[in-house]
């Protein structure tokens, strides 16, 4: 199974985040494309069985600038692909994963399960939670 794990972070939270989903797909004994969405080669992305994505919440809890970027490039390529997201916030209550999963399945995408955010910097527990997340993804 080939897993590509996507992500922008601004502080070091979501890559965080997308270090340990990582770790777990690795664990899994998938084959992982891992990268910013700055330098993510879409084609490559595609091409992966599942594909894992992360983004902070910025601005009124929207996209990353990178992720929106990436996001859209590829989102009209994501029917029938099995997807699943990721992310941190500071503030607010994650409505930019919810808006964000709502276009997933808007672009026919098969969800692998719930969108997961940490608030701010993952703590050990939240750690636990993007590998079982992770792993679960890729059964």
């Amino acid at each position: 199974m080939k897993v590509a794990v996507i992500y922008a972070s601004t502080t070091g939270n979501t890559e965080a985040m997308a270090n340990a989903v990582c770790e777990s797909v690795k664990a899994a004994g998938a084959d992982v494309v891992f990268g910013t969405a700055d330098s993510a080669d879409k084609a490559e992305v595609l091409s992966c069985d599942v594909i894992l994505l992360g983004s902070p919440a910025m601005g009124d809890e929207v996209l990353e600038d990178s992720m929106e970027e990436f996001y859209s490039a590829v989102e009209s390529s994501l029917g029938g692909k099995k997807v699943g997201i990721f992310g941190s916030y500071d503030w607010g209550d994650g409505q930019w994963l919810r808006d964000w999963n709502d276009r997933l399945t808007g672009a026919g995408a098969v969800s692998v399960g719930e969108p997961l955010m940490a608030h701010l910097t993952p703590d050990d527990d939240a750690i636990a939670q993007c590998k079982t997340w992770a792993s679960s993804a890729v059964k």
